[in-house]
């Protein structure tokens, strides 16, 4: 796949129109790509004054116990509970919770029947959805086996990794120059060259290492010195906190607090709110065992696939259906942007339940592995003709895609 803006992306075989509630989805929750508003350049770099009180927020025991909330442990044992009857009822749980956010797996011939006729593109979180959360965020790596699935189903669509990391440290981890790459929540974009002929204010022509060209968009390019200052603030501020890892993320920092005592993390919300007093101008959001400064910009993972689909030239096409697979509150935005006149479908990567604005869920990395492994299983068995992809999705297709996914996740 080229970074150009004349992408061709494969449509998959019409098919009669399908009844909703015979597919056993929500008559308000069908993702489908009714055309979408132009994209205005006067989203970019709204800044809205932070609200009064956010660092106070950060020293309260509310958010502490948000800090808390963010990343459940993955333990399910207590002292003075039996593990087992604490694991029955999580399963009820997430089982019941699965009834409002249905398997994408489970519901993939359902899924691939609606996608007939459509020119899917792909969006992609990727710690949490490509690689699994671990301990040291620089060790977060991806599989070889999911590298390659991801390759093959790049080969099919356009496809795109939004993630909070830098977007350089997210092409060092996933290494594919066929995708396209936006770091910092969608802060730092490298796509295609635009194929609208509106020109957006910090948006430039470039080229990629392998010199193709491309369209480099930072809308939060004037804060880069700020950050600069900031990192370098919160590293010397945290350093005397056992487990902190402060991450230059280029347009954002992170603060892990993964591997600190949790007595401790008052500490480190203390060390950030103290250094924020002295930058209005950003915000403090926190996500898995994780708090991030970004810029107070009216911009996020949302407008990102907006306008990556529109320099695709597909943001006004009604026989387009956008495809955001993640796992963080960060992703939240991108799955109101599709959930919003039923523009696409969001699916959530979570093994607990939560509340969310995507369509369906998984429940890790490697069921997400299952979902890009289509190009190569029988169950989206495809073949290129004409710009088309032709899916057979019959019930004795999907049983075999299924013994082979059960056969699969073993190995991963």
């Amino acid at each position: 796949m080229d970074l150009k803006s004349n992408h061709a992306s494969p449509v998959l075989a019409e098919t009669s129109p399908i009844n909703k509630s015979r597919l056993g989805l929500r008559a308000n929750s069908v993702p489908c790509s009714a055309p979408s508003a132009p994209f205005s350049s006067g989203l970019y770099l709204i800044a809205p004054r932070k609200k009064n009180g956010i660092l106070e927020d950060v020293r309260s025991p509310a958010w502490l116990d948000a800090m808390k909330l963010s990343s459940p442990s993955a333990k399910l044992m207590a002292n003075d509970i039996d593990n087992d009857v604490v694991a029955s009822e999580a399963d009820v749980a997430y089982q019941t919770w699965m009834l409002k956010y249905p398997s994408a797996l489970l519901s993939f011939g359902q899924f691939a029947n609606y996608a007939k006729g459509k020119r899917i593109v792909l969006f992609l979180d990727y710690d949490g959805t490509l690689s699994p959360i671990v301990e040291d965020p620089d060790h977060a790596f991806m599989s070889e086996t999911m590298r390659e699935a991801v390759k093959k189903a790049a080969e099919c669509f356009p496809t795109a990794i939004i993630s909070g990391r830098s977007r350089d440290k997210v092409f060092e981890f996933v290494g594919l120059p066929e995708l396209y790459y936006a770091g910092s929540h969608g802060m730092d974009i490298m796509g295609p060259v635009k194929s609208s002929s509106n020109d957006h204010t910090n948006s430039i022509r470039s080229t990629d290492k392998q010199g193709k060209e491309v369209n480099l968009f930072q809308p939060a390019s004037g804060f880069l010195t700020m950050i600069g200052k900031v990192f370098a603030s919160l590293v010397e501020a945290t350093k005397d906190i056992e487990g902190v890892m402060v991450e230059n993320n280029k347009f954002c920092v992170s603060v892990h607090y993964r591997n600190v005592d949790e007595k401790n993390w008052k500490d480190v919300a203390a060390c950030v709110s103290g250094i924020l007093k002295e930058y209005p101008q950003l915000r403090l959001t926190h996500g898995r065992k994780v708090l991030e400064v970004r810029p107070v910009i009216d911009w996020d993972k949302g407008k990102a696939v907006m306008f990556l689909l529109e320099s695709l030239g597909l943001s006004k096409c009604e026989d387009v259906l956008p495809i955001y697979i993640g796992d963080d509150r960060t992703d939240e935005d991108a799955f109101k942007v599709l959930r919003e006149g039923n523009r696409g479908c969001g699916i959530l990567v979570s093994s607990i339940p939560k509340e969310s604005s995507a369509y369906y869920s998984l429940r890790d990395p490697s069921e997400a592995l299952a979902m890009f492994f289509f190009p190569s299983t029988t169950i989206w068995c495809h073949r290129i003709e004409q710009g088309q992809i032709l899916f057979l999705t019959s019930a004795s297709v999907f049983n075999l895609w299924l013994t082979r996914y059960t056969r699969i996740r073993g190995v991963l």
